[in-house]
């Protein structure tokens, strides 16, 4: 789950969505970015004659590709492919990608795949949404402003048959909530110090990157969750009429924890009782998928793995966003690396942007009708 918050500054619907979703990322492995946001269903795009022999050049906007760009991509990411095939092609990607021009980046597509079009039940577009690495400002001590505490995985944390358990004394019961645990319920070590809205989100996104008072940066990934379930703190909010019923968004609500740090923004995160824990990695660029590879921005999705596996070479072409802000469309070749509890069916893709901001900023717009085609090896 590198999964699912916000940088500082963040605007995105995309992230109001996973404070009212079920089913968060960080449920899962730590995956970096956001639950895709229910926004009203996209507009189908004008309908095209689909292919009818597989041929790559073919694909929508594939003169326009950055064939290169592409290849150097999959060449990085492929070897976690289980197919023969695709491995045998991966290792001539390889090759290749030292020296490659364009020209010969797109021989070596048209030459050596077929684009098999994903299908759903209806035969109707997919969905296309995006996520990103959050980066936060953190600090070593505590403050007015730095005042959540980055928590390790407590020692006494424990998982036996599915359920998160804590060892006392007297025997394994269950594990405190985000209330006991702020209130110093437990004992862990401390990793640093966030802005309560940050820390809060960043939990949300399962984890992200830190930068410290001195200068380090940090990545803070996902290491354990208390167990409880997720609650989505959009909804009380708006009933209790802290935020407009129409101003739930992920800015409203960093924007009202920001506003009111300490006892009183406690007690609504509190509305959430899940709560992560965290181990620090260094800084070593972009996070990993659930592939184990690194993410390359704009060229990685995550997909369900019940239809594509980790490796496959995927051509999106994704248009008629209906989100504020959107651009136009999404189009060009990219790699299956991650995964997500809401990315599910064959025609369903969530699009790396990268790390920071204006990542976030782009990934909170999209939310795009989609096509996907998976180039299979001749």
């Amino acid at each position: 789950m590198i999964h699912r918050g916000s940088a500082v500054g963040l605007t995105l619907g995309l992230l109001a969505a996973s404070l009212a979703a079920c089913a968060p990322r960080v449920a899962e492995a730590p995956r970096p970015g956001a639950l895709p946001s229910p926004a009203p269903a996209p507009v189908p795009p004008a309908p095209r004659p689909p292919m009818s022999d597989g041929t790559v050049a073919a694909l929508p906007g594939w003169a326009e590709e950055d064939h290169r760009a592409a290849l150097v991509a999959w060449a990085a990411a492929c070897r976690v492919h289980p197919g023969a095939p695709e491995r045998a092609a991966c290792a001539a990607a390889a090759d290749l990608a030292p020296v490659a021009t364009d020209d010969l980046a797109r021989a070596f597509f048209e030459t050596r795949f077929t684009a098999v079009p994903a299908t759903t039940a209806d035969g109707g577009p997919g969905l296309l949404t995006a996520y990103f690495a959050p980066e936060y400002p953190a600090r070593t001590t505590p403050s007015a402003e730095f005042d959540a505490a980055v928590l390790a995985r407590p020692a006494d944390l424990v998982r036996e048959e599915g359920r998160v358990l804590r060892r006392t004394a007297g025997g394994l019961v269950p594990y405190p909530g985000r209330t006991e645990i702020e209130a110093g319920a437990i004992t862990t070590e401390i990793l640093g110090w966030m802005r309560t809205e940050d820390l809060f989100f960043m939990q949300i996104q399962g984890s992200g990157y830190l930068t410290f008072e001195d200068g380090r940066r940090v990545r803070a990934a996902y290491a354990a969750d208390n167990g409880q379930p997720f609650v989505g703190i959009a909804r009380p909010m708006a009933e209790r009429g802290l935020l407009p019923r129409d101003g739930t968004s992920g800015e409203a609500i960093r924007a009202w924890l920001a506003a009111r740090r300490g006892p009183e923004a406690r007690a609504v995160t509190a509305l959430n009782p899940r709560y992560i824990f965290f181990r620090i990695e260094p800084d070593d660029g972009e996070p990993a998928g659930a592939a184990g590879v690194p993410l390359a921005p704009r060229r990685s999705i995550a997909v369900d793995p019940a239809s594509w596996r980790y490796g496959d070479l995927v051509f999106l072409d994704a248009d008629a966003g209906n989100l504020r802000g959107a651009r136009r469309g999404y189009r060009g070749l990219v790699t299956a690396l991650d995964t997500g509890s809401a990315i599910r069916g064959p025609v369903r893709a969530d699009f790396y942007m990268g790390r920071g901001d204006a990542a976030g900023e782009e990934a909170g717009t999209v939310r795009h009708p989609l096509r996907m085609w998976r180039l299979v090896p001749r």
